[in-house]
């Protein structure tokens, strides 16, 4: 399999905006991204991601994703493991909220509580973040930055929070039955086979089409336009490389 970029960790938010515990979710999800873990961390938008983002979708289907919901509808829990992958962590706010809303403040304006429970839930991603990236084994190994926790990594001047669309996943567009389809990692696995010196020909063709459908989903109806499409445009990439 090809290397793919660095991983890092998707944070999923829950875009629920009429309860206090939605705005909790978001705000918790923005200070892990701009302040605990911004250099570990990109975002996933949950409205973008359902309605078809590719980039939000690879990125979920490569790389550990925490969601983090308001209720126990898990909406943005349910949506990553639909279209992409179960998410490595899983948290809802209600499972350490008070049992009515209003113990949290209003939607728009959270009271002291509410604004404390910010802070816990924050804590509990960066936390996983660390467990997810092997961060605590790494420091203890003397490779990583020496921290006691999460509050003791959060940067004075916030950084702006990164979006998994430009997270590096390296994608390629092809013409497929009369249809523009984008294909993830298409790029890193042309070059790998073509640095094994594989030939555009049929047993390269099986392999390769294994290789695609690790990071892409392909119905079986669909293979034989696939692997046509695929072969044609390796065959270009192996003429430009000579």
């Amino acid at each position: 399999m090809p290397e793919l970029p660095k991983s890092k960790v998707g944070i999923i938010a829950c875009s629920g905006e009429e309860t206090p515990e939605g705005t909790i979710t978001r705000l918790a999800a923005l200070k892990v991204l701009e302040s605990l873990r911004p250099h570990e961390t990109v975002t996933i938008c949950l409205p973008l991601f359902l309605a078809g983002g590719e980039g939000d979708r690879a990125f979920a289907r490569l790389h550990p994703t925490i969601a983090v919901d308001g209720c126990e509808k898990r909406c943005a829990a349910r949506g990553t493991e639909m279209y992409s992958a179960k998410p490595a962590v899983s948290i809802v706010v209600t499972d350490g909220a008070p049992a009515e809303s209003s113990g949290l403040g209003s939607a728009r304006k959270l009271n002291e509580r509410g604004k404390h429970l910010v802070s816990e839930v924050a804590d509990q991603i960066a936390w996983h973040v660390d467990e997810l990236l092997d961060l605590k084994r790494d420091r203890d190994r003397g490779r990583g930055p020496q921290v006691d926790g999460p509050e003791s990594r959060e940067e004075t001047k916030p950084r702006q929070a990164a979006c998994s669309c430009g997270s590096g996943i390296p994608m390629q567009t092809l013409q497929i039955a009369g249809r523009e389809v984008t294909l993830i990692a298409l790029p890193l696995l042309f070059a790998q086979f073509r640095r094994a010196g594989r030939l555009p020909d049929d047993a390269t063709k099986v392999e390769l089409m294994r290789a695609v459908k690790v990071y892409n989903s392909i119905s079986n109806a669909d293979v034989t336009s696939y692997e046509q499409a695929i072969m044609r445009e390796y065959s270009a990439f192996c003429a430009r490389s000579h």
